[in-house]
């Protein structure tokens, strides 16, 4: 009886170590194969036509100045039709053709005409970047149910409408390429940003989905997931509850150059996945770090949010009134520790108003952050 047993460990045991080796082999080849795929330039783009969403400022515009510095023939879209037209006319300085549309990715009808609009002009879509995106922060009692479903309009289905529009097309041709920009909410839950993190984990999913049922028609889905970055984007995100408490830790944390990224190193970084066809790219370290953490031990990961969540703005004193960044200036938010972050946010068209007003003096688009 004894001896059975053995003899059964001893199969069991030899079994999962044939597993784990060829696990382990398997690792081995994925990791080889990503490092060689970053050796490679990928496809180019010159010559491509690349629709951008949310293009006409932060992220969206820094991507768009980076195709447009490759040769790529430009599609922007955004809600605002004096904000894009300017991006519009900054782009064309550099030598790209630009067709800006006005477009709320939250609305089928509009990215159905936007598409169509976009293949009567040129023919064809090589290139769709989703990056159209809302940023509501405050505590769970000061989001509304409107919150939720705004973030779901822009960041869910306006990732969905995009994609399954130019689908046909790239299916057709069986080549084409679509980055999904998602966020590091997408893969860990983070407090104070229920309604984003939320919309970001379905558009993560969604992103991976895509990737593994469209790459048999020779179309290559990224899946990007950025740490914080520097694109001055906060200042025109909403913030609730104790709007300058929260707008303080917000902008400090986007704009800080060891946590955040520049905002247009992150665009080149982009347009190089999009290019070698990747699966996934994570932006900075802590991110990675932190997809690492939650898909090891996502329960040390969610007592850790639990513990940040605690050091944030309480929300005893809190009601579902949304302020903009830029009417909730403190101390914190317009001292020299984010005066990185209000550059970028200056050169990524982040203050259009100003720039109407003529308080902004303009700059090539393609200025360095």
């Amino acid at each position: 009886m004894k001896i059975k047993k053995t003899l059964r460990r001893m199969a069991w045991l030899g079994a999962a170590g044939a597993v784990g080796t060829a696990a382990a082999g398997v690792g081995v080849g994925l990791l080889g194969l990503s490092a060689w795929r970053r050796m490679t330039r990928g496809e180019e783009v010159r010559g491509k036509v690349a629709l951008i969403t949310g293009g006409s400022r932060g992220l969206g515009l820094a991507m768009a100045t980076e195709l447009a510095a490759q040769g790529a023939t430009l599609v922007i879209c955004a809600r605002d039709l004096d904000e894009l037209e300017w991006a519009r006319e900054e782009l064309a300085r550099t030598g790209a053709e630009v067709l800006a549309i006005q477009c709320d990715v939250g609305s089928h009808d509009d990215v159905v005409r936007t598409v169509r609009q976009a293949m009567d002009r040129f023919g064809r879509i090589d290139i769709l970047i989703n990056n159209a995106g809302v940023i509501t922060v405050g505590p769970l009692p000061s989001q509304s149910l409107t919150d939720y479903q705004e973030a779901m309009d822009t960041m869910f289905w306006g990732v969905v409408y995009p994609t399954l529009a130019v689908l046909p097309h790239m299916m057709e041709r069986r080549s084409g390429r679509i980055a999904n920009i998602t966020s590091i909410g997408g893969k860990i839950a983070v407090p104070h940003l229920l309604p984003y993190t939320a919309a970001k984990f379905a558009a993560v999913g969604f992103s991976e989905g895509l990737h593994a049922e469209v790459a048999k028609y020779g179309i290559k889905v990224t899946t990007v997931v950025p740490g914080l970055m520097r694109t001055g984007s906060f200042v025109n995100a909403w913030f609730k509850g104790q709007n300058r408490a929260e707008y303080g830790w917000f902008s400090l944390s986007s704009a800080i150059p060891v946590l955040a990224m520049n905002g247009r190193r992150a665009a080149r970084k982009i347009v190089s996945a999009i290019r070698r066809g990747d699966a996934e790219i994570i932006l900075t370290p802590q991110a990675r770090l932190l997809a690492i953490l939650n898909g090891l031990a996502p329960g040390t990961a969610s007592e850790l949010m639990a513990a940040v969540n605690r050091l944030l703005p309480s929300p005893e004193k809190t009601d579902q009134q949304r302020h903009l960044g830029k009417d909730s200036e403190s101390a914190v938010s317009d001292s020299v520790l984010t005066s990185f972050g209000r550059r970028a946010a200056r050169e990524l068209h982040q203050y259009p108003e100003r720039r109407r007003n003529g308080e902004e003096p303009l700059r090539p688009v393609g200025h360095p952050a």
